[in-house]
């Protein structure tokens, strides 16, 4: 496994070529520089990348609280094809959390931007779940120079928009505000217990409820609050109308306790409406971890969706 941070090959790489001018020219020094400088390793108190396989780049963009594992399975499919850039979002799974209540959406998008600038990648495609869709969105629409293609996994431009369509950015801040108190102000046995209930409705696969409740309770809980403010306040509808990236919007439906595939179609068109061209395919049977859900329908539409 390689991390980005790491980017140990590159560098030897740079080493070697360096030290062999050297020895033909005698700017040995000179050029050992110049060539370590262009293969620096990323850094961020972000978000890591790890990266697998070789071939035009995908990006996959885990949701909130999650780790870059819920990809894992995807990553290991593709890395025959294609060179894999498995996101992880700092604060969540683990990772360590240095920015206390501030921002979390906005700096991590920016971050993204810079790691595809730096890594030297050519229009890669993007995928995100839930609050990674977002970030997709969002990437595409401040930067769309950088973005080939965006799939949004179970995930609106306006999170806030299930609880009505008058709400708006500024109707749901109180809740937000809420909700990330709830987050900060439980107790580590009721935390457990609210994680639990809620894992159970974002996915009908038992080994995935698990992995969900371990990744939010080893996340950091400012992150996490700090991140769900930002979902429930952030509005990527307005750049829609604009938006010249080409994006696939997969979403769930589950007719035996989900989201019922008439509300599910009503809620994804409506909400997309407005973005040229969107591709909006439902999956059924499935909550909001289709990947873990409908492993085999999932698969097909990331292929598709990469083959376009």
């Amino acid at each position: 496994m390689m991390n980005v941070r790491s980017g140990a090959r590159p560098m030897l790489r740079a080493v070697f070529l360096a030290s062999a001018v050297a020895l033909a020219s005698g700017s040995g020094v000179a050029a050992a520089r110049a060539e370590t400088a262009a293969v620096a390793p990323f850094v961020s108190d972000r978000l890591s990348v790890e990266v697998v396989g070789a071939g035009p780049d995908v990006i996959l963009i885990p949701g909130l609280a999650s780790s870059r594992e819920v990809w894992r399975a995807t990553a290991g499919r593709l890395k025959a094809t294609h060179r894999v850039h498995l996101v992880q979002l700092a604060g969540f799974a683990g990772e360590p959390w240095t920015h206390g209540d501030g921002t979390f959406v906005q700096p991590e998008v920016e971050e993204l931007a810079r790691y595809i600038r730096e890594a030297g990648l050519d229009r890669p495609a993007v995928i995100g779940h839930s609050m990674g869709g977002l970030s997709g969105l969002l990437l595409a629409q401040q930067q769309p120079g950088l973005v080939g293609r965006v799939m949004t996994v179970d995930s609106l431009p306006f999170y806030s928009a299930m609880s009505g369509p008058t709400a708006t950015a500024e109707s749901a801040r109180p809740f937000a505000d809420q909700a990330a108190g709830m987050i900060l102000g439980a107790d580590a046995a009721s935390f457990r217990t609210q994680q639990e209930a809620t894992a159970r409705t974002l996915s009908l696969t038992p080994s995935e409820q698990a992995r969900i409740v371990a990744w939010s309770m080893a996340t950091d809980r400012r992150a996490m609050a700090s991140a769900m403010k930002d979902v429930m306040t952030t509005d990527a509808r307005p750049g829609l109308a604009a938006m010249t990236t080409p994006v696939t919007a997969l979403y769930a439906a589950d007719a035996n306790g989900g989201p019922p595939p008439a509300m599910a179609d009503g809620m994804w068109g409506r909400e997309y409406s407005t973005l040229p061209g969107v591709t909006l395919i439902r999956v059924d049977g499935s909550r909001h971890f289709i990947m873990a859900d409908q492993p085999e329908r999932f698969a097909e539409l990331v292929d598709a969706f990469l083959a376009e």
